[in-house]
């Protein structure tokens, strides 16, 4: 078994909470063919990553209070088989119809790896040191939305947009045994006995002031990315005319400004704290929306117009995310499971509505890709402004059953 503070056990983290992200972004040059494929317009192939969204936040609320109840290591096992049936089930779908429907039991199945990598994190490190896990995860993560679109473009090209499912389900198949063979059990043992009903457990967290403010950052970061995975693949291959390749390309260039800001984070955040890295992060993340809007308006079919302020929005995601989840999880030690759930919840559920906004509303031009983008940039530095005092009020002391 993998000991803390060891970069093996982070890479097995980092690992588990890529599956989600890979999901995604492995098949986005695919989607202008699935449409093609089973004949569905633009809207319903964007469903399927709605779907996904949405069965990612159902499925994030049950993995955290039962892994508190049952152990980290069963219940995460348990998910992910869940993920590789239902992946299998994705490459095999006749349908539009069958292929979201899969897509939300994928999710059901994906979201316990990174709800659970969360919990682990938490049970083994707290404060600016459960900061720099998570920058360090994110930094090694990261990796997947720039190789993922690329390994899927390629896939596409050779094989045909099922094949991108089969290798998703090769890769939960690998953190399944990883899982099964190297990560300890880190639920810490008194735990058990806090380990309340899930609407208990759910109310503690939610009703943590200082908690809510970094969830609400957390949120609104999130709905600016899922927009922007919503709503590439069709804006720059269609309305830009980019090729799958150049699709992934550009992708990959984005999202380097994640792994640059959650490498930053990972290094300065004992030197800044929490607090100070979030607001940094914010800021990048509002820049960046002005700056698309600006480039739009100016040069509205210019790809690097899109690209380059979303490298700086990603850049402002990777400095402010991981530390917001380390700042939102730090009252909850006893409750670890129960608090990464509530997040992750609020986060997919926020999320998968902006994504399939920004799908429903995409046309001829960039405008409600980059509108979706923006207002959410701007929504985090807004938020992280507004809650200074709550945050240093509550954000140090545990929460209260």
């Amino acid at each position: 078994m993998l000991r803390p503070d060891t970069l093996a056990l982070t890479m097995l983290l980092a690992l588990l909470t890529a599956v989600g992200p890979l999901s995604v972004d492995l098949y986005l040059p695919s989607l202008p063919s699935i449409g093609t494929a089973l004949a569905a317009s633009p809207t319903s192939v964007g469903l399927t990553i709605s779907s996904y969204l949405i069965g990612f936040a159902v499925g994030q609320i049950v993995y955290g209070p039962l892994s508190d109840r049952w152990g980290r290591k069963p219940v995460l096992l348990a998910a992910l088989a869940i993920f590789c049936l239902a992946s299998l089930v994705c490459a095999a779908a006749p349908s539009i119809a069958a292929l979201i429907a899969a897509r939300a039991l994928q999710a059901l199945g994906s979201s316990g790896a990174i709800v659970l990598a969360r919990a682990v994190v938490r049970d083994l490190y707290e404060g600016p040191r459960a900061g720099r896990e998570l920058s360090l995860m994110a930094m090694i993560m990261g990796l997947a939305p720039i190789v993922a679109p690329l390994i899927g473009s390629l896939l596409q090209a050779t094989f045909g947009w099922r094949a991108c499912f089969i290798f998703i389900f090769a890769v939960g198949v690998l953190a399944a045994a990883a899982t099964r063979w190297l990560l300890p059990e880190t639920r810490r043992p008194h735990v058990h006995a806090h380990a309340d009903g899930l609407l208990t457990s759910l109310l503690v967290v939610a009703r943590h002031r200082a908690a809510l403010a970094y969830v609400g950052i957390i949120a609104a970061g999130y709905g600016g990315l899922f927009a922007f995975i919503s709503g590439s693949p069709f804006v720059l291959q269609d309305v830009f005319g980019l090729s799958p390749f150049g699709f992934g390309l550009a992708f990959a260039i984005a999202s380097a400004g994640y792994i640059g800001g959650s490498s930053i984070a990972a290094n300065l955040v004992s030197q800044w704290g929490l607090n100070r890295t979030v607001g940094r992060g914010t800021f990048a993340l509002a820049a960046g929306g002005v700056a698309m809007m600006l480039a739009t308006a100016l040069a509205p079919r210019a790809v690097v117009g899109i690209v380059a302020p979303m490298t700086l929005f990603m850049f402002g995601l990777g400095l402010a995310m991981p530390q917001a989840f380390a700042g939102a999880l730090h009252p909850f030690p006893e409750r670890a499971g129960a608090a990464s759930s509530f997040i992750g919840c609020v986060q997919q559920t926020v999320a998968a509505s902006t994504g399939a906004l920004v799908a429903h509303a995409i046309g001829a031009t960039a405008w409600p890709l980059v509108i979706g983008i923006a207002l959410p940039g701007l929504a985090t530095f807004a938020i992280w402004a507004a809650t200074r005092e709550v945050r240093a009020k509550h954000g140090s002391g545990r929460a209260r059953p």
